[in-house]
């Protein structure tokens, strides 16, 4: 009978099996890093790129922020004009309102009725004068509520019986009278010399 020593080469085997794990371990560590180095990159580059988007984004938002800002100075400057065009167009209106007033009582003071002193203080109007009768001071106040463009709500302050000389012997009893009135208030349209309720042509 023949005896075969299968010693070395089972130890051979194995030997050849240990190196094959090892040989396999370290490729597949190689690989792990290699992978892990790829993952490592391709999220470094998307970080990159979220980084130049954020940066672009900023950049465009600084552009808006500041077409806001213009866009602010902008509605400043308006509202500044508006109230300039608004105060210049007060200032016509007023500057014609002495004009359009004794243009008014000379309409609507009835014959028989004398002013002798005219006052205004902003919407206020004061009339004082002497009247025949006391129904001429009532026509004067009447045409005021009924026919004035200018002129509202009439209120007789004072009306008293008074003589007035008209030469060295005569003397005439008249009624002295305080009358007060309110301007009506005027649009841009008075200020350019239409008389309120009027329509231009």
């Amino acid at each position: 009978m023949i005896l075969i020593n299968l010693l070395p080469y089972r130890e051979e085997r194995r030997k050849r099996r240990k190196q094959a794990f090892f040989a396999g371990l370290g490729l597949s560590f190689v690989a792990g890093i290699g992978i892990a180095a790829l993952g490592w990159l391709m999220l470094q580059s998307m970080i990159e790129q979220q980084r130049t988007r954020n940066s672009f984004l900023q950049a465009q938002i600084s552009q808006l922020d500041a077409q806001i800002k213009d866009i602010s100075t902008l509605r400043d400057e308006i509202d500044a004009l508006t109230r300039r065009q608004k105060a210049v167009e007060a200032l016509q209106a007023e500057r014609n309102t002495p004009v359009h007033l004794l243009n008014e009582l000379a309409r609507l003071t009835p014959e028989g009725v004398y002013l002798s002193s005219i006052k205004q203080a902003e919407k206020s109007v004061t009339l004082t004068g002497l009247a025949q009768t006391q129904e001429r001071v009532s026509e004067l106040m009447r045409n005021a509520s009924r026919e004035a463009q200018w002129l509202e709500r009439p209120e007789l302050a004072e009306i008293k019986l008074t003589n007035v000389s008209t030469n060295a012997r005569d003397s005439k009893r008249l009624f002295d009278f305080t009358l007060k009135l309110n301007l009506k208030g005027q649009s841009p349209e008075a200020g350019s010399g239409a008389a309120p309720g009027e329509k231009k042509g």
